[in-house]
């Protein structure tokens, strides 16, 4: 047996079922020891820190 659809999806119903396919902003906080723009509950890229503690040091000595 091979595969056979029951009958025609028009269009308008296939789109309809790939309306909800799009992609949404990422939620974006600023960091509370720099104030720059991150992810929430990520280590901050700019400054290496996380719930106000430096996590990374490296990030801290390049700047």
């Amino acid at each position: 047996m091979s595969i056979c659809p029951k009958g025609k999806v028009s269009k308008s119903r296939r789109d309809k079922r790939r309306a909800n396919w799009k992609i949404d902003m990422p939620n974006l906080i600023k960091c509370s020891k720099c104030g720059e723009l991150m992810a929430p509950h990520r280590v901050c890229k700019a400054c290496g820190s996380y719930n106000k503690k430096i996590i990374i040091s490296d990030v801290a000595d390049a700047q």
